[in-house]
C-alpha cells in the first residue's frame, strides 16, 4: 500500500500513530509530499488534492483521514482502534469528530494568517475559528476522565489536535485552563507512537 502525505499533517500523523500502535506500518509505502491550499501538489493523486490519501494494493484510492485509518483498521490493525458496536463505538467516533472539529477550525485561522494577503485578512473570522477550538478543549477536559490509556481512533485523534496545537500555536496556554487534558497528553506523549510523529520544526 502507497500512503501519500506530509509529516507536518495532523490528519496524516493520525494514520501513522495508529500503523504504529497496530505494528503494520512496515506494510505501507510512505511517499511524502509537500502541499498546501494554494499549491496542492497532488497530481492526480487525489481529486480533493488532500493529504492523508491511500493507495490500496489492488489500485483503489482513499482519501480522508477518517476512511484511511478506518480501511487501514480493517485491513491490517484487526480491528483494534475502531470499536466494532455498542457505546464504546460511538464515544470513540464522537472524539474522533471533536478532535478533526478542532483541526479543522485551527487550520482555518492559521491560513487566514499565513496566506491571505493582509489587506485582506478577516479577524473576526479567525477569533470565531479560534472560539471553536476553545470549545472543543473545554470538552477534551470535561471528558478526559474516561480516556484512560487506550489508543483508539477517538484519542488518536485528540492527541493530533493537541500536538498541532502546540505545533502551528506555540503561543496559545492551553494547558493553563485545561490543566487534567494536559496531564494525559504528557502520558500519550510518552509513547513511542507519539513521540515518533511529532512534526519535524
Amino acid at each position: 500500500m502507497k500512503l501519500y502525505g506530509s509529516n507536518t499533517s495532523p490528519y496524516v500523523r493520525k494514520v501513522r500513530i495508529q500503523a504504529l500502535e497496530g505494528e503494520y506500518w512496515d506494510q505501507i509505502d510512505f511517499f511524502e509530499i509537500a502541499t498546501a491550499p494554494t499549491n496542492p501538489n497532488m497530481n492526480n493523486v487525489n481529486p480533493l488534492k488532500k493529504v492523508p490519501a491511500l493507495e490500496t494494493d489492488d489500485g483503489q484510492v482513499l482519501f480522508d483521514s477518517r476512511v484511511v485509518c478506518e480501511y487501514l483498521d480493517q485491513a491490517l490493525g484487526g480491528g483494534r482502534t475502531f470499536p466494532a458496536d455498542g457505546d464504546v463505538r460511538w464515544e470513540a467516533l464522537r472524539l474522533q469528530a471533536l478532535g478533526d472539529g478542532l483541526l479543522d477550525a485551527a487550520l482555518l485561522a492559521r491560513y487566514e494568517h499565513l496566506l491571505r494577503p493582509a489587506s485582506a485578512r478577516w479577524n473576526d473570522w479567525s477569533d470565531g475559528q479560534m472560539m471553536k477550538v476553545d470549545g472543543a478543549l473545554a470538552e477534551m477536559e470535561h471528558s478526559m476522565a474516561s480516556f484512560g490509556d487506550r489508543m483508539d481512533i477517538g484519542t488518536i485523534t485528540l492527541v493530533c489536535a493537541l500536538g498541532y496545537l502546540d505545533f502551528r500555536f506555540p503561543k496559545k496556554d492551553w494547558r493553563d485552563s485545561n490543566s487534567a487534558l494536559a496531564d494525559w497528553f504528557e502520558v500519550m506523549m510518552a509513547r513511542p507512537s507519539v513521540s515518533g510523529t511529532v512534526p519535524p520544526q
